[in-house]
């Protein structure tokens, strides 16, 4: 029967598709699959929004947060193990503050899994960043481009999808005005307590507009905080705390101890 006649008799609705076919397709609207290996960020409830459930491999992920040197650790320190899981390190291109060896060590990261690439110049910072993805090493690549333009950001995306490790761009907040060749968008900034607030405005399905909030203490003050310290209500109070855990990694907090060498190039 024509589709037309279907149509007049009420029986075609284009919304529905036979199920072999609507098998077949990904609408828009739903949370894609990854087309790629992904690897767990350590989080449960971050995992089931991310398309693959995951932090993916072969491609880019923007991570654009208020304040560099503040949440970088808090995110991505629970995917450490994942990340060196098979071995390699974790690249650090132009980080904001010289990373402690000390503070990353307490995320289970030793001094000789990192290679720390200091670049002063946007640049330089790029092409780094471009040849360290081209080189498709083991490990994760994180490489902070506030400077980047769209156009350089699809060079890399095209380079990333050569790479079996998780690339990590950090970008302030404000490029969210700009678009991005990008496929995953993610941004974080610091909520109440020691949680994470999480937006995703950009990735393979409907963008997640409300918020996730992230329960992100650091394991090494969860076992020695008293509970009054666990529950901070007051922003302001948690901010403090929150800013030293990420500055020890990051190299803003440096006490003396026999681990605080910096990592070497």
């Amino acid at each position: 029967m024509p589709l037309a006649a279907h149509a007049s008799h009420g029986a075609f609705d284009p919304g529905v598709l036979p199920r072999h076919v609507a098998e077949a397709v990904w609408r828009g609207s739903e949370l894609g699959d990854s087309v790629s290996r992904t690897v767990p960020s350590g989080f449960t409830e971050l995992d089931s929004e991310l398309p693959g459930g995951g932090w993916p491999t072969h491609s880019l992920t923007e991570l654009l947060m208020p304040q560099a040197a503040l949440c970088e650790w808090r995110l991505l320190g629970r995917a450490i193990p994942s990340f060196l899981s098979s071995g390699g390190r974790v690249y650090l291109i132009a980080p904001p503050k010289q990373p402690h060896a000390g503070g990353l060590e307490q995320l289970g990261l030793s001094a000789d899994q990192v290679v720390w690439v200091h670049a002063s110049t946007p640049v330089d910072r790029l092409w780094a960043t471009e040849q360290i993805v081209k080189s498709d090493p083991a490990g994760a690549v994180l490489s902070w481009l506030p400077q980047a333009r769209p156009e350089q950001i699809r060079r890399l995306q095209i380079h990333a999808q050569s790479c079996d490790a998780p690339v990590f761009l950090f970008r302030p907040v404000a490029a969210l005005n700009d678009t991005s060749p990008a496929p995953l968008r993610v941004a974080v900034a610091l909520a109440k307590g020691w949680q994470l607030q999480i937006r995703i405005p950009k990735r393979r399905g409907a963008s997640l507009d409300e918020a996730l909030y992230l329960a992100a203490m650091p394991e090494n003050l969860e076992s020695v905080l008293p509970p009054r310290l666990k529950t901070v209500p007051a922003r302001s109070a948690a901010l403090s705390r929150e800013e030293a855990s990420d500055a020890r990694a990051l190299g803003r907090v440096a006490p003396h101890s026999t681990t605080s060498q910096p990592v070497s190039h």
